[in-house]
């Protein structure tokens, strides 16, 4: 039995469009397709406009037949006119398990929800914390590397997948683990990440320092490692921890000013009177105890 080339939806022999997303069906529509579906040249163009500051929504402005992915329970609102539908990614229960473990390792959701435009709307998502909303347009095969569970949304053409790691120092001390999403282009994608963004362009064998675990993303070009933060007392001491992760181009990178660990360590309620992110404030508040 055919298959659509579009949304690999099972057709009949005799059929011209698909009946699941209408798309024309033309000759050589025999063999499935992959999942998600090989990419086109060029993606149809998005429009969106990021609204607010530092709670921001993405506000995507579908046209007839347009569709999106985005990770479960991250959409604000959306148009009546626009269907949803929860998915796993894959033709067979093995390729659907693996896809879901994929995204629990990225820190996802193992469903994505699919949003489908019958005639000209809007949906909106957006982040589940503080902070912004970043969006990439990429070219066929360009690919952007981002921390877990930055993903938001994207067009279907996007690929979303799991990056691993390759050097242990990076992995363990990384701040990010051994585990990153890759998106692959073409198309429009969305990520969110806390605090406010900073864009830096490194030139080939530029380098930049950046406290682990603050790395929003940056291209697959630019070389990620981790270093040693100097002394030791400048790593006891320093407040900074006792790693850096290194970034060396060519490529863009992009870094966030709070991470949500920051976050919930600055929003915990305070313990022993003591600072107990460094050695000098946990002293502190063991001798201020009163056990």
């Amino acid at each position: 039995m055919p298959f659509c080339t579009s949304c690999g939806n099972q057709i009949a022999d005799s059929s011209r469009f698909c009946p699941n997303c209408g798309n024309s069906i033309g000759p050589g529509a025999a063999a499935p397709p992959l999942f998600p579906p090989a990419h086109a040249a060029v993606a149809e163009p998005l429009e969106y406009t990021i609204h607010g500051d530092n709670l921001q929504v993405a506000r995507l402005k579908l046209q007839a037949g347009q569709e999106v992915y985005a990770e479960a329970g991250k959409m604000v609102y959306k148009t009546a006119n626009i269907s949803w539908e929860t998915r796993m990614a894959g033709q067979s229960i093995g390729d659907k398990i693996w896809g879901a473990v994929k995204r629990k390792l990225m820190g996802e959701s193992l469903f994505m929800t699919y949003f489908r435009a019958s005639s000209p709307g809007e949906v909106g998502f957006a982040g589940n914390y503080p902070g912004r909303i970043q969006a990439f347009s990429l070219a066929a095969g360009q690919s952007w590397l981002v921390q877990r569970d930055a993903f938001l949304a994207a067009q279907t053409a996007v690929t979303l997948n799991i990056a691993l790691v390759k050097k242990l120092g990076a992995g363990l001390f990384g701040g990010e683990g051994f585990i990153l999403e890759k998106l692959t282009g073409p198309g429009t994608v969305f990520i969110h990440a806390g605090g406010d963004h900073i864009e830096f362009a490194l030139a080939p064998g530029e380098s930049i320092q950046v406290d682990t675990g603050c790395i929003v993303a940056f291209e697959e070009s630019v070389h990620y490692d981790i270093q040693f933060a100097g002394s030791i007392k400048t790593a006891v001491f320093g407040g900074e921890g006792i790693f850096l992760t290194t970034l060396t181009g060519p490529g863009k990178v992009i870094v966030q000013s709070m991470t949500l660990e920051k976050l919930r360590r600055e929003l915990a309620p305070a313990r022993g009177g003591g600072d107990e992110r460094s050695p000098l404030g946990a002293l502190g508040g063991i001798l201020s105890s009163e056990d």
